[in-house]
């Protein structure tokens, strides 16, 4: 089946199927938040990036395997919502961005820095640290070997736009983020798994950076 990446709130999962790497996304809570489901084919381990809400659905979709780690892409609530529940279920190491971590309620076990790998399995994911939407935001990229990047941006980035920002300096930094450290970095073929709503393509959001500066949003 092709992978969409439109998912609703109580629907199934939408499963991407990469050669060494299989990615669930699903759709929880009251805000509409994307939770991503990794597993290692080669050895089974899975993560979780971001246990938003819901976390009955979260653990059904993690299932008998369990779920080694749980990434938080950053602090703001709605992206922790079922992660102490899911943790305490799971007995999942928790990853966060250094500079969020101190804001989120669940202690984080491993403090996150801007080029760090986190591993799922014989996979290496790698963090990018995004200042602007919060101090400590991280992306995840995953570099698959046989295709095009993955990126999972959180609330950075958006079909549409970078995520929301309180001030212009937080606007400026973090499209400075996003240009040097994803656009510049990645090829057009990158998939973008935002934290809210449809995925899209770093080719299809590219020719409105100018756009998004000029606006200032």
């Amino acid at each position: 089946m092709t992978y969409s990446g439109a998912v609703k709130v109580g629907g199934p999962a939408d499963v991407h199927e990469l050669p060494d790497l299989v990615i669930s996304k699903v759709e929880v809570g009251t805000m509409g938040n994307n939770s991503y489901l990794l597993r290692c084919r080669a050895t089974g381990e899975q993560l979780l990036i971001d246990a938003a809400a819901d976390a009955g659905t979260l653990l059904t979709l993690i299932g008998e395997d369990s779920v080694a780690s749980v990434v938080t892409t950053h602090r703001h609530q709605d992206h922790w919502q079922a992660l102490a529940e899911v943790v305490a279920a799971t007995g999942a190491r928790t990853y966060a961005g250094r500079y969020d971590a101190e804001a989120i309620p669940v202690p984080t076990d491993v403090l996150v820095e801007d080029g760090d790998t986190i591993r799922v399995g014989a996979i290496g994911l790698t963090a990018v640290h995004l200042v602007g939407h919060t101090p400590g935001s991280i992306a995840v990229i995953y570099d698959d070997p046989h295709g095009h990047p993955h990126v999972f941006t959180g609330d950075c980035l958006f079909p549409g736009g970078p995520g929301r920002t309180g001030n212009p300096t937080d606007f400026g930094t973090l499209m400075d983020g996003l240009e040097s450290k994803i656009f510049a970095a990645l090829p057009d073929e990158a998939w973008i798994y935002p934290g809210h709503g449809d995925d899209s393509t770093l080719g299809a959001e590219r020719p409105s950076l100018p756009e998004w500066r000029a606006r200032g949003w």
